[in-house]
């Protein structure tokens, strides 16, 4: 999922080649599930002939501002992509797309032609992105919602330290929620905690004042180090936790120290078990906490899970789990309104049958006597 770092490196792509030229024709995609209330020769007639001001970004949104509104934002969702041609723009590996054979690509969704013959097109693969037209793009979600922008807008160390002494929830969580800070995902989350020695769950308020400022001191160095590359992943660090994201279960390594994988925040997490332990109260809870990831499993999880902190597997998980508790309290009712075809239904129904079988038998023995 693209994060701070390739959305800032799209936004200066853009700053360099784009400000002060006209739009002279633009194509948006017909797909409601991208392009936000607004029809696409709505969209086309609103930014024609428009003259790009700046482009702006908070967290993973970015902006376009024109000479006058309403201005076109775009949300990267998972896979949500900037390209322009003859330009170089890094992206989030799941971004790209191929620009050579195709231009403009099948997943294109905006694609825009400026007045010197500069072509800029959003592209969005798995159509979790969100294209918008709006008036103000700050002052409506979910720019609105999102807490200071991590490199924009950092928190004094002071200011940090503090607001984690009352949040109890587990670190890596509270780094992925937008609304705490803006532009922090899952892979910089992964990479801050490591580089800060903090295991992914231990719970924010029980880290020490040392634990936070180095945390705080590793955030500033991870997000200007990726932006200072232009989110140029092949220059990032070897040292850096990135590298073995990727990687099965029992063959990813960082300096020589195995790297694990666990859900927390609901996300797949990397982590260094020899250097990121859990302390405190949680120590004895170690084994109870975080889910170890299948070697067979590379699937990405939902943009809900790191954008809402949540899970819709979770979420489905506990739905089951809710009925499963109503089943019983059913069958426990003797209603008849349980209809379900179950294993876990049928199983009861063969042994009271098997306990009404035997009954005849005792009851012949008794008659004997």
């Amino acid at each position: 999922m693209p994060e701070l770092p390739e959305v800032e490196a799209a936004r200066r792509a853009i700053q360099e080649n784009c400000i002060n030229k006209r739009i002279r024709t633009s194509t948006i995609a017909d797909d409601p599930k991208v392009i936000g209330g607004v029809s696409p020769s709505e969209f086309q007639s609103s930014i024609n002939g428009k003259t790009i001001v700046a482009a702006h970004r908070k967290g993973k949104n970015l902006w376009l501002q024109l000479d006058s509104p309403p201005f076109p934002s775009f949300q990267f969702g998972m896979t949500g992509a900037v390209y322009i041609k003859g330009v170089a723009v890094a992206k989030y590996k799941r971004s790209a797309v191929s620009d050579e054979e195709e231009w403009p690509s099948k997943y294109s969704k905006f694609f825009i032609v400026l007045e010197d013959g500069l072509e800029l097109s959003f592209t969005d693969k798995r159509r979790f992105a969100k294209v918008r037209l709006l008036q103000d793009p700050t002052s409506v979600p979910p720019i609105s919602e999102l807490g200071p922008d991590a490199l924009l807008e950092p928190m004094k160390v002071e200011e940090f330290v503090d607001s984690l002494s009352k949040k109890k929830i587990a670190i890596k969580a509270l780094l992925l929620d937008q609304g705490y800070i803006s532009g922090i995902g899952n892979w910089v989350a992964d990479e801050v905690l490591y580089q800060a020695r903090i295991h992914p769950l231990q719970v924010a308020a029980t880290l020490s004042k040392e634990s936070c400022e180095t945390l705080h001191c590793c955030i500033k160095e991870v997000i200007e180090k990726a932006v200072e590359v232009g989110a140029d992943s092949s220059q990032y660090p070897s040292d850096w936790i990135f590298h073995s994201r990727e990687k099965k279960p029992g063959k990813a390594f960082v300096d020589g120290k195995k790297v694990d994988f666990i859900t927390a925040g609901g996300r797949t997490s990397a982590y260094v078990p020899e250097l990121q332990k859990l302390s405190g109260a949680q120590t004895e809870k170690k084994g109870r906490q975080g889910k170890p990831r299948k070697e067979e499993s590379d699937e990405e999880p939902e943009p809900e899970d790191e954008e809402n902190g949540s899970s819709k597997s979770r979420k489905s998980k506990k739905a089951a789990g809710g009925s499963k508790k109503q089943k019983k309290k059913v069958r426990q009712d003797d209603s008849d309104d349980d209809d379900s075809n179950s294993d876990e239904d049928e199983k009861p129904q063969k042994s009271a049958k098997r306990s009404t079988r035997k009954q005849p038998g005792k009851q012949k023995k008794k008659a004997r006597r």
